[in-house]
């Protein structure tokens, strides 16, 4: 009976999508958020769109595993990425200052189609990973719930989201994301108060919990998100293409009110892993059957359906951002509604494919992605922060360091790779890495100076 309750109401909340979404649908609001008057959008529905689409399900799942290994330290740490608002507010506000309607027109100024095609490789694979996350945890709620109907959920939310996204872009997430956001807070608000007032739930206990796992490779984490967190906004299109819709006045504000209230959301919802350390229970199936014996049934309802409302915010906005790239930044398809709809089903497509292949370790999309954006750290922080010239071969280096490093990661249990990391556990790896990445990326920077270009390509 709860399965069946949890598939109605989301599929009411997939109708109201549906019903939410623009009538019509214009080529200026399908790629640039544009409202049916041709307005921006406002600062509430900014700041909601900001926050539904990073508080994700793979995000809300990240929060709880990690604080159910490592305890708080592990939701910190993952909180820890959360500050990409500030640090991603002001790279778009120094962008706007330049002159640059995009991270895409910076480094085009700067070092021609070559700084815009390492970027671009970059993004699209992010985009990916977003949308074959987020399919893969409603595959594993599914598959909790009813077994053997994983594939067919993922099939189902994929043709859904792809309905209404296909059918405004961008303009249709910014309307879905502030119903799907508000639906979002009310479910959770629920699931969170009951948490509280639980018998067994005691703050001080949750607030110094070592994690089943022992709090060390929290804290180890915590330092690796220290040093992605600045590259890691420019790299998420998502975040970058709703920097550039609104005013800047309005876009600051909106990303200062995104920090607050996603860093306490994903806390919040880490709070939830944390208890289940605490209570001694067994980690079973991304914590979702874990969460389905601790819990009374209407909480865990409550739970599975956050995720689910999540995962479809988060695919229509991926799937907008895609859409601009592939027409707006690559150039692959007309500047059109049907160009950007063929872009839209090609990653769609993709990442259902990629849901076949069965990883299921969640934060290894976020560590592969984050480590390889970390080129961008030494090249905004010296040129877009610094005011300094770069020369191609400096910006080559920095990201060819920082994609082998991820790659370095990904293939981390390879024997020829092995060899050349320091033992322990993988985020010890992982921050050897990032060290090593940032090290090689400020030397290639600083040792090849260039010319100071002029506005971006699109001012």
């Amino acid at each position: 009976m709860d399965a069946v309750v949890i598939v109605a109401v989301f599929a009411l909340v997939a109708a109201l999508s549906l019903w939410v979404a623009p009538r019509r649908a214009s080529v200026e609001g399908f790629f640039g958020g544009r409202g049916t008057a041709g307005q921006a959008p406002g600062l509430w529905m900014l700041v909601l769109s900001q926050v539904t689409t990073w508080i994700f399900a793979r995000s809300l799942m990240n929060a709880a595993i990690l604080g159910y290994y490592y305890g708080i330290a592990g939701t910190l740490a993952y909180a820890a990425y959360y500050g990409s608002f500030l640090t991603g507010g002001l790279i778009v506000d120094r962008l706007r200052a330049a002159g640059a309607g995009s991270v895409q027109d910076w480094l085009h100024a700067r070092f021609g189609r070559v700084g815009t095609v390492a970027y671009n490789v970059v993004i699209a694979l992010r985009l990916l990973s977003e949308v074959f996350a987020n399919l893969l945890v409603v595959g594993l709620i599914f598959g909790a719930l009813w077994p053997a109907a994983g594939t067919w959920a993922i099939l189902a939310v994929a043709t859904l989201g792809l309905a209404y996204s296909a059918w405004g872009g961008l303009s249709a997430a910014l309307r879905t994301d502030v119903v799907q956001m508000v639906l979002f807070l009310g479910v959770f608000a629920a699931a969170f108060a009951a948490l509280l007032l639980s018998p067994g739930f005691s703050p001080g206990a949750v607030l110094t919990a070592p994690g089943v796992a022992g709090s060390a490779n929290g804290w180890i984490l915590l330092l690796v998100a220290g040093l992605q967190v600045f590259s890691y906004p420019a790299h998420d299109p998502v975040m970058m293409d709703r920097g550039f819709i609104a005013d800047r006045a309005v876009t600051r504000a909106s990303f200062l009110h995104a920090f607050w209230i996603s860093t306490l959301l994903i806390i919040g919802f880490g709070l939830f892993g944390i208890q289940a350390g605490l209570e001694g229970a067994a980690y079973e199936g991304q914590l979702i059957g874990t969460w389905a014996g601790m819990f009374p049934p209407w909480v865990f309802a409550a739970l599975m359906l956050s995720l689910l409302i999540s995962a479809l915010s988060t695919l229509d906005s991926a799937l907008s951002s895609a859409a601009r790239l592939v027409v707006e930044e690559l150039r692959l398809a007309p500047r059109s509604l049907a160009g950007g709809r063929v872009a839209m089903l090609t990653f769609m497509a993709v990442g259902a494919v990629l849901t076949l292949w069965g990883n299921q370790t969640l934060f290894d999309a976020v560590a592969v992605s984050g480590t390889a954006s970390m080129f961008l750290t030494p090249v905004l922080m010296v040129g877009l922060l610094g005011g300094r010239g770069i020369s191609r071969a400096g910006y080559l280096g920095a990201f060819v360091a920082a994609t082998t490093g991820a790659l370095a990661y990904f293939l981390r249990d390879v024997p020829v790779v092995a060899v050349t990391l320091p033992e322990g556990h993988k985020y010890l790896q992982l921050l050897a890495i990032c060290v090593v990445v940032l090290i090689i990326g400020f030397a290639s920077v600083l040792a090849a100076p260039g010319r100071v270009a002029g506005h971006g390509r699109g001012c």
